[in-house]
C-alpha cells in the first residue's frame, strides 16, 4: 500500500471484462507517496521543498478510467483495446502530493456554490461500479467545504477540479493529493439505510481534514519532515472547525476533548514521546512521527493558541501565512511571524517550548482562603519525573472558571514555574475552563470531589476533563483511583454521550490493568454496572423518529456498556435480537447497534456466537461491516477462539489495512491479550511478512497489541523477544509500548491493595 499499488475488491456489480483479476478478486490501481515514496514509482527528488510540475499521461485498457491531480488534456487511441490519458501540468508542488490512478470507476458530482474565476468548480467522489451512490454524503460535506475553507483562508481554491477516490486497500485513513485525494471506503463512503451513524462523523471529518490539506500542506508546504505538525496538525483542529460549521448538533469540541486532547496526552506522558517538531533523518524516522504527538498533540496546541488569540484573529494569520508562502515551503517560524503581526503578540515566545519540548505539564493546586496557589511540572504517566526532566517552562493559559469575576493578570496565563491568584470564589472555580489548555490540573482531593457535585455548573468539556485528569492522576500516582471512583459516582445521572464516553473509557482502563486480581474485576464489575444502570433504563434499545446523533452514539455507548457489565436484560435483549438477525430478520440490529450486540454475543454466546459473526464478515455488503466484525470478534473469552480469530485475521480474508481492528480488541480483553501476545511471538514470521511491506502498518499493529499490559515481567518479555530482531521502522514504537507497560506495573503495584478496600468500604467487594 505504498508507491504505485494495486487493491483487491469484490465487484458490487458485473465489472466490465477488462477489469485486471486474482483469483476471485478485482483490481484497482492507485498511488500512494507520502511520506517517500513516489521514488518507488517513478525517478525524482523527492523531498518535500524541491517542488516542480508534474505532465502525466498513463497507458490503460480503452474502457477503464483514469485520474490525476488535474483534469484530462487528452485521450488517444492506441492498440489492442488501449489507451493513453494525458492530462494538463500540475502547479508546483511537492513530489508526495502527485497521484494518479485507473480502474473501473463511476462517480457523483457536483459543484461548488461559489464562483472561482467566474465559474464553479466540480467535485466529484469516484469509486468502483456499484457503489456511488453510498459516495452522496462525503459529496455533500466536499463541495460545502470547499467553499468554506476559500472564505476563512481567504483565498480561493487553487485547481479547477477536485476530485477524491474511494481504495479499496489502504495503509492511512486518507491522502491529500492536490486535486485528487484518496480514501480508504469507510473514511469516504457512508449508506443512509445500513451504515452505523458513527461513520457519518468520521467521513464528515476526514473530508474536512484532506481538504484542509489543500490549502495548508499542498499550496503551502512543510519545509522539511521535521514541522510535519504544521500539516498534520493544522489540518486536524480545522477539520474539526468544518464539521462544527456544517453539524453544530455534533458538538464536536466535546468529541475532540474525548478523543483528541486525550489521546495525544496518553502519549505524550510518556518518555518515549518526541516534541513536535521532532528531528527526523531517513524515510523510516518519518513514517513513525505520524503519531498523535503530530495529529493531535499538534491541532490541541493550536485550539489552545487560537483560543488566546480569538480564532478570528487566528485564522486572519493563517491567511497572511498562506499567501506569503504560496507554492513554497515554510517553517514554523514562518507561522509565528504572521500570528505575531495578525494579534500584536510574541507568539514564538510563548508557544516554542509547546513545539521544542517533550511532553507537557500538571498543574497543582493548593488552596488557601480565598486563593490558590498553583504549580507548573512535568507529567509523566509513570509519575517518577527525575532531575533534568523538569526544567521547561511552559506557558499556561490557566482559563480560570469562578462565579465572580477575579480581577488579576495571573488569571489569564502562568508563565513562571508557581503564582498565586488571589480573591478566588471558594464555593466554586475550575481552571483549564472548557479544556482548551493542553495540560492536567491537580486539585486537593476535597475540591475534586465538590467539583462532582457541581457538575451543572460545568460544561461538557469541564466534564470530560476532570474525568480524565483524574484517571491519569490515578496511574501516575499523583492522584488517587479512590479520588477518581468518588468523582465518577457523582455523574451518574449524566446524559451527555461524550461524558460517558470518557467515563466508560477510563473505568474501562482501570478494569484492564487490574484484570488479574478476580475481587478487583468483579468490584469494578458490580460499580459499572450501578453506574450505567439508570441510564441504561432510561436510553432503551428503541432508536425513535428524527433521534439527534448524540442520543444514537449514546444509546450504542450504554447498550456496550451494561452488557459489559453483566446488565441481564441487556444481554437478554442482545441475544433475542442476535438470533433474529442471524435467523434472516436484519431489521432485528439497528446498524448502530450491530457492534454493541455483536459484542455482548461474542463474549457470552460462545463459538456458536463467535462463528456467526465470522461469517457476517464474510458475507456482509456493509462498507463498515467488515470493521465492526472484526472489533466484536475481539470479545472472545477462551484462548481456543483466540488462536482460531488470530489465524483468520492473517489468513487472506482480512485485508492488511484491517488486521489491527481485531488486535486492538483482543488486547483490551483481558481473557485474550495473553493470548495474542503468545502468538504474535509463535507467528513471528506470518505476522512480519503480512504486514512489515508498510512499516506504519506494522507499528500501528504492535503499539496496539501489547500496550495493555501491566506487569513488569510481560515487559521484560516484549523487549527480549525484540531485542535480537530488525526494529528499524517500529523501534520507537516498542520503547512507547515498554513505557506504558511499565507504568501500568507501577500503577497496579502501587494502588492494587488501596482500591480493594475502596470497593470492600463501598460493599462491591464482600469482606
Amino acid at each position: 500500500m505504498a508507491g504505485f499499488y494495486r487493491s483487491k475488491y469484490k465487484p458490487a456489480v458485473e465489472p466490465i471484462n477488462s477489469v485486471p483479476t486474482e483469483g476471485d478478486s478485482h483490481l484497482m490501481f492507485s498511488t500512494q507517496f507520502e511520506s517517500c515514496d513516489a521514488r518507488r514509482a517513478f525517478p525524482c527528488f523527492d523531498e518535500p521543498n524541491l517542488k516542480a510540475t508534474f505532465d502525466l499521461s498513463i497507458e490503460i485498457p480503452e474502457n477503464l478510467v483514469a485520474l490525476s491531480n488535474m483534469p484530462e488534456k487528452a485521450t488517444k487511441q492506441t492498440k489492442n483495446g488501449l489507451k493513453i490519458v494525458s492530462f494538463d501540468r500540475t502547479p508546483v508542488m511537492s513530489t508526495y502530493l502527485l497521484a494518479w490512478a485507473f480502474g473501473d470507476l463511476e462517480y457523483v458530482e457536483d459543484f461548488t456554490r461559489r464562483k472561482y474565476n467566474g465559474e464553479s468548480i466540480p467535485v466529484r467522489i469516484y469509486t468502483t461500479r456499484g457503489l456511488k451512490e453510498q459516495a452522496r454524503f462525503g459529496l455533500k460535506n466536499a463541495w460545502q467545504v470547499v467553499d468554506y475553507f476559500s472564505e476563512i483562508f481567504g483565498i480561493d481554491y487553487p485547481l479547477p477540479k477536485m476530485d477524491m477516490l474511494a481504495v479499496h486497500e489502504f495503509s492511512h485513513g486518507a491522502m491529500e493529493n492536490w486535486g485528487l485525494v484518496t480514501y480508504r471506503t469507510t473514511a469516504i463512503l457512508f449508506d443512509e439505510q445500513h451504515s452505523a451513524a458513527k461513520y457519518k462523523n468520521r467521513v464528515a471529518y476526514v473530508v474536512a481534514h484532506e481538504l484542509a490539506h489543500q490549502w495548508f500542506g499542498n499550496l503551502v508546504t512543510m519545509d522539511w519532515w521535521s514541522e510535519l505538525w504544521l500539516n498534520e496538525g493544522f489540518a486536524t483542529w480545522v477539520g474539526w472547525i468544518a464539521v462544527d460549521h456544517l453539524y453544530p448538533e455534533f458538538e464536536v469540541w466535546s468529541q475532540f476533548v474525548t478523543e483528541a486532547v486525550q489521546t495525544a496526552q496518553q502519549l505524550d506522558s510518556l518518555r518515549a514521546s518526541h516534541p513536535i517538531e521532532v528531528p527526523v533523518k531517513d524515510a523510516m524516522e518519518i513514517e513513525q512521527i505520524f503519531d498523535s504527538i503530530s495529529y493531535l498533540k499538534g491541532s490541541s496546541v493550536i485550539r489552545m493558541l487560537s483560543n488566546h488569540l480569538g480564532v478570528e484573529v487566528f485564522l486572519r494569520g493563517v491567511s497572511d501565512y498562506l499567501k506569503a508562502h504560496a507554492y513554497g515551503n515554510a517553517t514554523t517560524k514562518d507561522l509565528w511571524i504572521a500570528l505575531s503581526k495578525a494579534s500584536g503578540k510574541d507568539v514564538e515566545t510563548f508557544m516554542d517550548p509547546w513545539i521544542r519540548a517533550i511532553g507537557f505539564p500538571v498543574l497543582a493546586v493548593a488552596e488557601e482562603p480565598s486563593q490558590i496557589g498553583v504549580r507548573q511540572s512535568r507529567f509523566l504517566s509513570t509519575g517518577d519525573v527525575k532531575a533534568g526532566e523538569d526544567d521547561v517552562l511552559w506557558w499556561i493559559p490557566l482559563g480560570l472558571k469562578s462565579t465572580q469575576k477575579v480581577a488579576s493578570a495571573a488569571t489569564e496565563a502562568l508563565a513562571s514555574k508557581e503564582s498565586t491568584i488571589r480573591d478566588v470564589d471558594e464555593e466554586f472555580y475550575k481552571l483549564n475552563a472548557d479544556q482548551t489548555g493542553f495540560y492536567r490540573t491537580n486539585y486537593p482531593p476535597a475540591r475534586l470531589a465538590k467539583l462532582g457535585a457541581q457538575s451543572d455548573r460545568l460544561s461538557t468539556e469541564d466534564r470530560i476533563g476532570l474525568v480524565a485528569d483524574a484517571a491519569a492522576l490515578a496511574i501516575s500516582g499523583d492522584g488517587t483511583t479512590a479520588g477518581l471512583l468518588n468523582f465518577i459516582s457523582e455523574l451518574s445521572h449524566e446524559k451527555n454521550y461524550a461524558v460517558w464516553s470518557q467515563m466508560v473509557a477510563s473505568l474501562g482502563n482501570i478494569r484492564s490493568i487490574f484484570a488479574e486480581n478476580k475481587d478487583i474485576e468483579n468490584g469494578l464489575k458490580e460499580f459499572t454496572l450501578k453506574l450505567v444502570s439508570a441510564v441504561t433504563e432510561r436510553i432503551g434499545w428503541e432508536i425513535k423518529t428524527n433521534e439527534d446523533y448524540l442520543t444514537g452514539q449514546l444509546r450504542a455507548l450504554i447498550i456496550s456498556a451494561a452488557g459489559g457489565a453483566g446488565h441481564g436484560a441487556t444481554i437478554n435483549e442482545a441475544k433475542s435480537r442476535f438470533r433474529r438477525y442471524t435467523s434472516g430478520d436484519r431489521e432485528a440490529i439497528h446498524p448502530n447497534l450491530r457492534l454493541p450486540v455483536f459484542r455482548i454475543n461474542v463474549a457470552e454466546g460462545g463459538k456458536e456466537a463467535y462463528q456467526a459473526v465470522k461469517d457476517e464478515y464474510l458475507n456482509t455488503t456493509s462498507i463498515d461491516g467488515k470493521e465492526i466484525c472484526l472489533q466484536a470478534l475481539g470479545r472472545v473469552q477462551t484462548s481456543e477462539l483466540v488462536n482460531d480469530f488470530l489465524n483468520f485475521q492473517f489468513s487472506d480474508a482480512v485485508k492488511v489495512q484491517d488486521v489491527h481492528s481485531g488486535s486492538i480488541a483482543l488486547a483490551a480483553n483481558s481473557k485474550a491479550r495473553d493470548a495474542l501476545w503468545e502468538y504474535i511471538k509463535d507467528h513471528w514470521d506470518v505476522v512480519h511478512k503480512k504486514l512489515s511491506g508498510n512499516s506504519v502498518v506494522l507499528d500501528r499493529y504492535l503499539k496496539n497489541s501489547l500496550q495493555r499490559f501491566a506487569s513488569h515481567e510481560k515487559e521484560e518479555d516484549i523487549s527480549k523477544f525484540f531485542q535480537d530482531k530488525d526494529t528499524k521502522g517500529f523501534d520507537r514504537g516498542l520503547v512507547q509500548v515498554s513505557d506504558t507497560v511499565r507504568g501500568n506495573a507501577n500503577y497496579k503495584k502501587r494502588d492494587e491493595e488501596r482500591v480493594l478496600e475502596w470497593l470492600r468500604a463501598h460493599d462491591y467487594v464482600k469482606a
